[in-house]
């Protein structure tokens, strides 16, 4: 047994009290009146050892009484487990509100279980005592200690929130949160179902702190998601078929059969077919979408699957141009072959400007720049064209052959790629197409079919650095390039070492590629343009920006749903060029789209947001892998060990407490004393 204030011990020295009453009070002698004194030895005998017996038992009563009172200030204690400390305690409860805690334990869902089990540890502790109420939103108010009525009243507010956590994450914050407090006592608190996607305790590297875990066991349910959804190509095209890869898992281990998959967009509901999905493996479908007209496309992906349902949509948002502009840039006159090809294809907007003069501002409204047969490559252009590739355009240069190499090799060796070096007037064969690259890749139905392909009586031969990162799109009989493809930034350079002049170089004769390659540059691009965002990540978004002079600011709306009016934030922005960057820093909460725009009355760009797939995987640590994971810091509280936590910490915190029993025995002890000193009579 141990004491929590030993100092109060002292106080035993009040145990003299009795002591000193029974000696000079009881010792007192009476005098006894007898009108006949035969008797009176045998009943002086007789009194005397009666009323010793009394007033001994009398005395050990007080004496009991005055110390189980000092041993109650004193509060004793059997420790347990775990060291008892003194002082006031600071305690951070995190309480999981992710959606996996809306599944149901027993009759409830494990959110409000979880809600029941933090006000049981907060009941266990003092009122002089701090707390941190903290979620997976991770909110301002939740991340400062406050009293023991507060906490109660934030526990209260929770609900369910499409944000997750780690578990290294949320003891992270609440260790920042306990260090901003004053108790001596540091003590964290984590209620969750402890889902092994986020339970990586072995991440958190801190010993100091106190750490307990509490977790909730739900019904094991079977769950399908749309776990992703992307276009193959990177810019959809208006009248054809853009296929789009749907990516579902089957997050159980059992088979999931006849899952319906349909697709909504421009106002209509299209099925696409029942999947069947082995357990816990994925499944890659392919939707053709085919669009109409162009702007901005809202579209959803379902499917159906019961009783998880957060996860079986997926929004996604697209921009379909009217028209791919491309700038040629020509020494004097255009070249009428790629005007000709250009012009074949409805959709392309062509715009001839020669070397002299170039409108350098409208470069970001081109998704592809064509250099062709420019002599000499100026700085400011140069400059200019590196800027737009790192910024995500696609730029194609055919060299004159009175090239000034110098200036096109400082160029090149900026992006960076390889070099122009000696011209080569030998007659070669191009012999080789790289089919496994965007822009020849699905072109054409038959790969083995002879191909016209380019014959070339001049060339440039170009340096082979390894680390410019060429990929050979066509190549020579001899292995050299004939089109090379170098990434730099977001955008592409792509490189012909012969010029583009049927003197010398036949490409243009060669429609099955001249055709496709023209088209394939136009829409290609190194990164993909995003269709959906993940809430709760930590994502930037990039999008045009219409801001000339001045400052405005923009601003992101959501849908207006169930006569509610569609709220209005302004979220996180910095302007760099013609791009602007918005960071929401959790401003979404609810997934579906949102609007970018300036005046409530013009939308600039339309986003899609998703929740976050952890979620979907509803596989959990069981008790006995977090005890092997757990350190020596850290201490498991199962589900079972009562009906109410509030015992369980307090057996914890303060080991078996016995200052009750003692004012018990104390009471007792006292109602002895009464009972002897009034029905005793001697």
């Amino acid at each position: 047994m141990q004491f929590l204030y030993p100092s109060f011990l002292f106080s035993l020295v009040a145990l003299a009290i009795p002591i000193i009453i029974h000696l000079f009070y009881f010792r007192r002698f009476k005098k006894v009146y007898f009108t006949n004194v035969r008797f009176l030895k045998e009943v002086k005998d007789e009194t005397s050892s009666r009323r010793k017996l009394r007033n001994l038992l009398v005395l050990l009563a007080r004496c009991l009484a005055v110390a189980m009172l000092v041993f109650a200030f004193a509060q004793p204690f059997i420790p347990k487990d775990v060291e008892v400390k003194q002082g006031e305690n600071a305690v951070s409860i995190f309480i999981d509100n992710s959606f996996s805690m809306s599944a149901l334990s027993e009759d409830a869902p494990l959110v409000e279980k979880a809600k029941k089990r933090a006000k049981e540890i907060i009941s266990a502790y003092a009122i002089e005592d701090r707390f941190q109420v903290l979620t997976n939103d991770f909110e301002g108010k939740h991340q400062r200690l406050v009293s023991k009525e507060e906490a109660i009243g934030l526990v209260e507010e929770i609900k369910v929130s499409p944000a997750v956590r780690t578990l290294s994450q949320i003891l992270t914050r609440q260790k920042q949160a306990l260090g901003s407090g004053t108790g001596i006592n540091k003590l964290s608190y984590v209620i969750s179902d402890f889902q092994k996607n986020i339970s990586d305790l072995e991440n958190f590297k801190d010993t100091l702190l106190s750490v307990n875990l509490v977790p909730l066991q739900a019904v094991q349910e079977k769950n399908v998601s749309i776990d992703s959804a992307w276009f193959e190509a990177p810019v959809q095209m208006l009248s054809q078929p853009n296929p789009l890869v749907v990516k579902v898992k089957n997050w159980s281990t059992e088979a999931a059969e006849n899952v319906r998959l349909t697709v909504k967009y421009d106002g209509e509901t299209k099925p696409v077919g029942e999947l069947s999905i082995p357990g816990s493996s994925t499944m890659l479908d392919t939707v053709m979408v085919t669009i109409q007209k162009p702007g901005w496309h809202l579209a959803e992906l379902s499917l159906t699957d019961y009783p998880v349902q957060f996860d079986d949509h997926f929004y996604f948002a697209y921009n379909v141009a009217e028209l791919i502009n491309v700038l040629v840039i020509n020494e004097l006159t255009p070249s009428p072959y790629l005007e000709a090809a250009f012009k074949g294809l409805s959709f392309f907007n062509i715009v001839n400007q020669s070397v002299s003069q170039i409108t350098y501002s409208k470069f970001p409204t081109y998704q592809l720049i064509v250099v062709n047969g420019v002599n000499s490559v100026s700085s400011g252009l140069a400059q200019e064209l590196r800027q737009y590739v790192t910024n995500g355009g696609n730029v194609l240069v055919f060299p004159s052959n009175t090239a000034n190499t110098a200036t096109y090799n400082a160029f090149l060796s900026s992006i960076p790629a390889n070099e122009l070096l000696a011209y080569d007037q030998q007659e070669r064969n191009v012999s080789d197409v790289n089919t496994e690259e965007f822009v020849f890749q699905d072109v054409f139905e038959n790969k083995s079919a002879n191909l016209k392909l380019p014959i070339t009586k001049g060339n440039y031969k170009l340096s082979t650095i390894a680390s410019r990162g060429e990929e050979k799109l066509l190549t020579y009989r001899d292995g050299s390039t004939f089109l090379g493809k170098f990434k730099s930034g977001q955008g592409m350079l792509y490189l012909c070492p012969a010029p583009l002049n049927t003197d010398v170089n036949n490409l243009v004769n060669s429609g099955e590629i001249f055709i496709p390659m023209l088209y394939k540059m136009a829409i290609s691009s190194a990164r993909k343009r995003k269709i959906s965002y993940t809430i709760g990540r930590d994502e930037t978004i990039e999008s045009d920006n219409l801001v000339k002079g001045g400052e405005s600011v923009y601003k992101m709306r959501g849908e207006a749903k169930q006569g509610k009016v569609a709220e209005e934030f302004i979220p996180q922005q910095r302007i760099v060029g013609s791009k602007v960057f918005i960071g929401l820093q959790n401003q979404i909460t609810e997934a579906g789209y949102y609007d970018l725009f300036l005046k409530p009355d013009s939308t600039l760009a339309k986003f899609a947001f998703n929740y976050d797939r952890r979620e979907s995987d509803l596989s959990y640590l069981s008790n006995e892998t977090l005890k092997e994971k757990a350190g020596n810091n850290v201490s498991i509280l199962t589900d079972n060990a009562s009906a109410s936590l509030e015992g369980v910490v307090n057996d914890r915190s303060k080991g078996v407490v016995l200052w009750k029993w003692c004012v018990i025995i104390a009471l007792l002890a006292l109602a002895v004393e009464v009972l002897l000193l009034r029905f005793w009579k001697v």
